[in-house]
């Protein structure tokens, strides 16, 4: 397959127009639907579906264009690294990986102070779930990652150095109009009859076993493909979530977290190679552990505001 098809397809699905992405790539729409049929044809599988506005990607094509983006995204970045070396301008990048929650402010933050001492360096922050990043370190595809021993766990490996930066509380994420919003911690027992959604094994893991502890089930109705989507459907009341308390500060403005009495924990570690470290990578953890001190003083100070439910009701122990 030819990257300059996956191009085409990602444009397509992007401009959600076949007439759209042959403009922008200066070629005829005759040409973008015959390399989009081709594709379908090496694949054996649609890949987009036509509507009354233009087209839209089948579930197989948002799975092979969220796949290709990220091949297309790293090759952009393979040409741009050989062309400084023919220039003589080369500069090893740096390749941060993250979970989702963790990339999405704590690992940031980190970075932003790493530039801020160190000045420019080129960098990436390619996200994965934990297993995955471990994965990629130790293929020396990743410098650093920031992963958790959320269920199933971190493996033992001499490859890598593992550095524990500190525990994360699991808080609940409400729609602000819930009737627990504003008044944690609240105990699981509260909470047996709600509808919850989830969007990876781990963290439903971390919610059956804590719900368990309390006698009590989980409703896990909801599944959703990823984070953005588990949040999109707290937000519009359609169920509550258990997230890491590291994404409290970077949570969208339609929904808010409540703090879970005796809540589960999960704990935060920066692993890098063995061999051959990035020179960046051991001031960036000196960095990360700043910024898990700072995020975890948010998340305490969140969980200590709003009406607990033993103020609410003092005959509860």
């Amino acid at each position: 397959m030819e990257l300059t098809v996956w191009r085409t397809f990602v444009t397509v699905c992007r401009l959600r127009s076949l007439s759209a992405a042959a403009v922008e790539l200066s070629h005829t729409q005759s040409a973008v639907s015959r390399q989009i049929a081709g594709l379908e044809r090496q694949l054996g599988v649609p890949l987009l579906e036509r509507h009354a506005r233009g087209v839209r990607p089948t579930a197989a094509g948002e799975v092979f264009r969220r796949h290709a983006l990220a091949t297309l995204t790293e090759a952009d970045r393979t040409v741009r690294a050989v062309r400084d070396v023919r220039d003589g301008a080369f500069e090893r990048p740096l390749a941060v990986g993250a979970t989702p929650s963790l990339a999405a402010g704590m690992v940031p933050e980190a970075v932003r102070a790493l530039l801020r001492q160190s000045g420019s360096i080129r960098w990436s922050l390619p996200p994965g779930l934990s297993a995955q990043l471990h994965h990629r370190v130790t293929a020396g595809d990743l410098d650093l990652a920031v992963v958790t021993d959320a269920p199933p766990g971190l493996p033992h490996d001499q490859r890598v150095e593992q550095l524990f930066l500190g525990l994360d509380d699991m808080v609940v994420v409400l729609p602000v109009g819930h009737p627990r919003a504003g008044r944690g911690p609240v105990r699981m027992q509260t909470l047996a009859d709600e509808i919850w959604v989830e969007d990876n094994d781990g963290s439903a893991a971390l919610l059956r076993g804590h719900a368990a502890r309390a006698g009590v089930g989980a409703r896990i109705d909801l599944t959703a493909a990823d984070l953005p989507g588990k949040l999109a459907l707290v937000a519009t009341g359609h169920a509550i979530a258990l997230i890491p308390g590291v994404l409290t500060s970077a949570l969208r403005t339609d929904a808010t977290t409540v703090a879970l009495v005796d809540p589960p924990t999960r704990g935060i570690y920066a692993i890098t190679p063995r061999r051959d470290p990035h020179p960046f990578a051991a001031p960036l953890l000196d960095h990360l552990a700043a910024a898990y001190e700072a995020s975890a003083g948010r998340t305490r100070r969140g969980s200590r505001q709003g009406t607990s439910e033993n103020d609410e009701d003092p005959t509860r122990s």
